[in-house]
């Protein structure tokens, strides 16, 4: 398959065309580049070169390369039988598509994992080894494996003892390990492994990455349990920025998110090596995103400059098998750096997008201290399909709007609407008129999530690209990832207003210059 991929590649390379933009230059590497030209194809978000991929798995950084693995099948534009596709870039931005990281075999196929890089040697793989852990799946029967890698990922060795860790008594679901080495002042470290296990996190310890011990688990009736949880990510962050530290356990959920179907739920407390606590009751359910389409979000670890950033899978199971793509099904939100917020309900995870992602910004617009009225015409000589868009509301009386936000993507028909509800303070995103939404009767929806005004303040900063609007609402507090599929010719960009006036202090634009991605599939890390 991999063959085949590269001469069409190969073929396809000298017809692409980036909506008549120049794309913003890769690290100088050998490969092809990937044609973007295909309808729905993200312009600035990794996706798939070819069929079905979906979970990210192993997110590591190491020698200046961020590692994205990721469940893929190579032979089908739908689920099937699980390999770890591989994906590097230098800034988060730029990426290169790696051959095939890790294939199934006799114990099974490869379920979602992490990779962790073992500096000591602890498993004595070689200094400095990269090491897998993931999840063999034999017909549901789930055990943790480990694979290792001296090449900075390029080739893999299967570890011959595998799996290091059989599923508890009882336990049917019990898969995508998250791992990481755990130290505090004064002891001597140790490795920890997050494992989903129905709608319980089991902790386990080791030494070596292949000696486990149980060292503890949460979660029984806390949070939503409605569906199986999944991809926990564990990992510690500064409140507020300042000295205070909490940890934040992430986890998705198969059911019951608030947009319907799968989502994420987060979990805000303690960690002491052994096991979770959560510093808020039982009955607190927390959603990372209130949109459809973010799902198993993973962190990378050991990132040079010390902050955790993650990406998600951008999709629904509800509906993800069905998405009216060609030959590809399955990409990834923009990485995202995340941190602790102190509010008035709670310690709460705020998300903004790298700022990395500035390099791809090209023309720009600003206006500043606009009163914006119901007939108002701001934005008309304003076009695309890859913007980014930046604003700052005013709310002084509240009986002056009812409501008022952006339409992307317009066109005869068509568009998908940001809007603000000042009477009920609420964000909401309304993909029901956003193109295609007949492929399946639950993806054409309206979303809505509580959204106070900060000091009268309320700021949207939101990111369109060809089949996706991701929104952060008052810097990152408040998150949506939708996917959406108009057509082409739906360039336009809206500003509205239902009510009288608001103030809009101030609003950029700018158009977002499309990505090179390559494919490499010689492997090379040189």
């Amino acid at each position: 398959m991999w063959l085949k991929l590269t001469a069409l590649m190969l073929a396809a390379a000298s017809l692409v065309v980036l909506a008549g933009c120049a794309a913003v230059a890769p690290p100088t590497v050998a490969g092809v580049s990937l044609a973007l030209d295909e309808p729905f194809r993200p312009q600035y978000h990794v996706s798939v070169p070819e069929n079905w991929a979906n979970d990210p798995n192993g997110l590591v950084y190491y020698d200046g390369e961020y590692h994205l693995f990721y469940q893929h099948n190579p032979d089908d534009t739908v689920w099937g039988p699980m390999h770890w596709g591989h994906a590097v870039s230098a800034d988060l931005v730029n990426w290169i598509h790696l051959p095939i990281a890790l294939y199934p075999d006799e114990l099974g196929t490869i379920f979602s994992g992490s990779v962790v890089i073992d500096w000591n040697n602890t498993a004595g793989f070689g200094e400095e080894a990269m090491v897998a852990l993931f999840t063999h799946n034999d017909n549901g029967r789930q055990m943790q494996s480990v694979a290792y890698s001296t090449d900075k990922g390029r080739t893999w060795t299967k570890y011959e003892g595998n799996p290091v860790l059989e599923p508890p008594a009882n336990i049917r679901n019990f898969r995508d390990p998250k791992v990481f080495w755990y130290e505090t002042e004064g002891e001597a470290g140790h490795w920890v492994m997050a494992v989903s296990a129905g709608n319980i996190i089991l902790f386990f310890m080791s030494d070596d990455l292949l000696d486990w011990e149980s060292s503890g688990g949460f979660g029984l009736t806390y949070g939503a349990t409605c569906g199986v949880w999944e991809t926990p990510d564990l990992f510690e962050l500064p409140v507020d920025g300042g000295t205070q530290m909490r940890w934040a356990l992430a986890v998705a959920i198969g059911g019951c998110a608030p947009a319907g179907g799968s989502g994420i739920q987060y979990f805000v407390g303690d960690f002491d090596g052994e096991t979770f606590v959560s510093e808020n009751d039982k009955e607190t359910t927390l959603w990372a995103d209130l949109g459809s389409d973010f799902y198993a979000p993973q962190s990378w670890s050991d990132t040079p400059d010390g902050r955790r950033i993650w990406l998600a899978w951008m999709n629904n199971w509800t509906y993800a098998q069905h998405i009216p793509t060609s030959t590809w099904r399955g990409s990834f939100s923009v990485p995202r750096e995340v941190s602790l917020l102190t509010t008035p309900e709670g310690i709460r995870l705020v998300q903004q997008p790298i700022e990395e992602l500035g390099q791809l910004r090209g023309e720009h617009w600003e206006w500043r201290d606009e009163v914006v009225g119901p007939e108002s015409d701001l934005l008309d000589e304003v076009r695309g399909e890859t913007v980014e868009i930046v604003a700052e509301f005013e709310i002084e009386d509240l009986e002056d709007s009812d409501r008022f936000g952006f339409r992307v993507r317009t066109g005869p028909g068509e568009y998908t609407t940001i809007g603000y509800g000042t009477k009920a303070r609420t964000l909401y995103v309304d993909r029901a008129q956003s193109g295609d939404v007949a492929f399946h009767p639950a993806f054409a929806a309206i979303h809505t999530a509580g959204m106070e005004p900060v000091d009268g303040i309320v700021k949207l900063h939101i990111l369109v690209d060809r089949s996706s609007v991701e929104v952060f609402g008052n810097d990152g507090l408040v998150v949506f990832t939708e996917r959406i599929f108009p057509s082409s010719e739906s360039l336009g960009l809206e500003l509205f207003l239902d009510g009288e006036q608001v103030n809009l202090n101030a609003l950029d634009i700018w158009q977002l210059e499309p990505v090179t991605f390559l494919v490499d599939y010689s492997g090379d890390p040189e």
